[in-house]
C-alpha cells in the first residue's frame, strides 16, 4: 500500500507546486535580506532594502526581473517536491510497520506516529536537499546569472565547494524536523479528536486540524528554516547574489545570535506570514487527502479479505506530511 500513496499524490503535486512557485521566490527573497525590521537603515545593512513586504517584493521583481523571475528555481524544486513525497509517504508506512513488528509491546499512537515521521522526514530531508540548496541559489539570483542552468550550477558548486557544497545548511534543516513533527502530531491529534465531534462535512475537520497544527509548529520552528536558507547561499557565491551584503555565518547557533544581534529578534521571522499562506493550505489537502485515502484504501482490502497482518495494525488516523520548503 505505501508504493500507492506517492503514486495518488504526484499528478496534483507538480501543478500544485508549480502554482505555488512565486510564493517561495518571494519568501526566500525575503529571508534572505539582512536588515533590521525595527531600523531599516540600521549599519548591520550596506544598503537600503529591496523588499518592505510580500506585495512590495512581488512589484520589484516584475519590475527589475519579469515575470518568469516568479519561477526561479522551480526545476529543482519541482523534483525536490516529486521525490520528497514518494519518500516520505513510503518511508511512514516501512517504518510503522518497523515499529509494530519488532517492538514487544506496541507504542502509543501518538509516540508511533512521532517517531515514524520524524524518521521519515529526516530522510526524505536529507536524500532532496542539494535539490533545496539548488532551488535556494537560483531564486536568490537577480538580474545577473550566477548559474546559467540546472546542470551549470551542479558543474559549478561540485568544482568550486565540493560535494559538502550541496548540503550547506543541512544541519538546521534536519534540528527543525524534530521539534516540527513533535508539536505537529500534539496538537493535530488532540484538533483531529475534538472537529470530530463536530461532523464537520466531507471530512474537513482532518483539513482543519492539519491547518490549525501546521500553522503553530511552523511558526515555532521557522528561525531555522530562515537560517537554513542563509547558510545555503555561503560560500564563494555569497557576494553575488540579489543582495550583495548577505552575512557570512560559520555555524548555526552563530548565525541565529548574528542575527537577532543585528536585525532583532523579529528578523527570525522574515518571510513567515507568506509561509504559511503557502504551508497552511498545502498541509489541509494533504492530510485530508491522505485521511480520506488510508479510509477507502482499508476498507477495500478488508472486503476482498487481504487486509492487514493481525500482528501489525493499521496506520491510524493522523498521518502528517512535512509542510512547507
Amino acid at each position: 500500500m505505501s508504493d500507492v500513496l506517492p503514486s495518488m499524490s504526484l499528478p496534483e503535486l507538480v501543478p500544485n507546486s508549480f502554482i505555488i512557485a512565486p510564493l517561495d521566490v518571494v519568501k526566500i527573497r525575503l529571508q534572505l535580506q539582512p536588515y533590521s525590521l525595527y531600523d531599516p537603515f540600521t549599519p548591520s545593512s550596506h544598503s537600503a532594502p529591496a523588499y518592505l513586504g510580500t506585495a512590495a517584493t512581488v512589484r520589484h521583481i516584475l519590475k527589475h526581473e519579469g515575470l518568469t523571475a516568479l519561477w526561479k528555481g522551480n526545476v529543482p524544486a519541482e523534483l525536490m517536491y516529486v521525490c520528497y513525497a514518494a519518500l516520505q509517504f513510503s518511508t511512514y508506512r516501512t517504518t510503522t510497520m518497523l515499529l509494530q513488528t519488532t517492538l514487544p509491546t506496541r507504542l502509543p499512537d501518538a509516540a508511533e506516529s512521532f517517531i515514524a515521521g520524524a524518521s521519515s522526514g529526516a530522510l526524505a530531508t536529507a536524500i532532496t536537499y542539494p535539490l533545496d540548496l539548488l532551488r535556494t541559489r537560483f531564486a536568490a539570483q537577480g538580474r545577473t546569472r550566477i548559474y546559467s542552468s540546472l546542470r551549470g550550477a551542479i558543474g559549478d558548486i561540485w568544482r568550486d565547494e565540493g560535494g559538502r557544497g550541496f548540503f550547506r545548511g543541512i544541519g538546521p534543516g534536519l534540528a527543525q524536523i524534530v521539534p516540527y513533527m513533535g508539536l505537529f502530531f500534539v496538537s493535530y491529534e488532540g484538533l483531529r479528536v475534538r472537529l470530530a465531534g463536530l461532523n464537520m462535512p466531507w471530512g474537513s475537520g482532518d483539513a482543519t486540524a492539519g491547518v490549525m497544527a501546521s500553522v503553530l509548529a511552523k511558526t515555532v520552528v521557522f528561525p531555522l528554516d530562515l537560517v537554513r536558507k542563509r547558510i545555503q547561499v555561503q560560500g564563494p557565491t555569497r557576494g553575488k547574489y540579489v543582495y550583495g551584503d548577505i552575512p557570512e555565518y560559520s555555524s548555526t547557533l552563530r548565525a541565529l545570535a548574528s542575527i537577532v544581534r543585528g536585525e532583532g529578534f523579529r528578523g527570525l521571522y522574515k518571510g513567515l506570514p507568506i509561509s504559511l499562506v503557502k504551508s497552511a493550505p498545502a498541509g489541509a489537502v494533504t492530510v485530508w487527502t491522505y485521511e480520506q485515502s488510508l479510509k477507502v484504501m482499508m476498507g477495500l482490502e478488508a472486503r476482498a479479505g487481504e487486509g492487514f497482518n493481525a500482528s501489525v495494525q493499521p496506520i491510524q488516523p493522523g498521518f502528517f506530511q512535512k509542510l512547507g520548503f
